[in-house]
């Protein structure tokens, strides 16, 4: 969901309540010559560690009116961006520069089938060689918008 003026006046009035502000921000950076299901892929696999290794970006369980449960979700919009090759890697610097909690999605996960092989092709570069097609960065607002400089909002 992309916070604006209107979704904070939806929100409200759904809930009553003015919506949340949050001082974090969940940013995945996809490269911009992804096909569609890349893209897709990518951003799901990109997110799914972070509730884990900051689990306070999670929020409570669902349930629906009859009461059947659901998992819970961030409790955060994710904000998908897209830029060149060069904006990824720039990114992928100043994201550990910053120290912020981040993941990366390299090209070689595309040609491997489980989490053992993936690991095994992100080991065998060094960070500066990386092919990376996809960042995932959490951290305050500001540190992120400085992380994401050059990419622009995903159409």
């Amino acid at each position: 969901m992309r916070i604006t003026a209107e979704t904070d006046t939806a929100v409200a009035g759904v809930t009553g309540e003015m919506p949340v502000r949050f001082d974090t921000k969940i940013a995945v950076l996809l490269r911009d010559d992804l096909e569609p299901w890349q893209r897709l892929n990518v951003t799901a696999f990109l997110v799914s560690g972070l509730g884990t290794a900051v689990p306070e970006v999670v929020g409570e369980p669902y349930a629906d009116a009859d009461g059947t449960p659901y998992l819970p979700m961030f409790r955060q919009p994710v904000l998908v961006f897209e830029g060149s090759k060069e904006t990824l890697t720039a990114a992928h610097v100043r994201a550990l520069s910053r120290s912020l909690p981040r993941a990366v999605f390299t090209s070689d996960l595309f040609a491997t089938g489980n989490d053992r092989d993936n690991r095994a092709a992100v080991r065998a570069l060094p960070k500066d060689q990386l092919d990376l097609v996809g960042l995932l960065v959490h951290g305050p607002r500001n540190a992120v918008d400085k992380v994401l400089k050059g990419a622009r909002m995903h159409p």
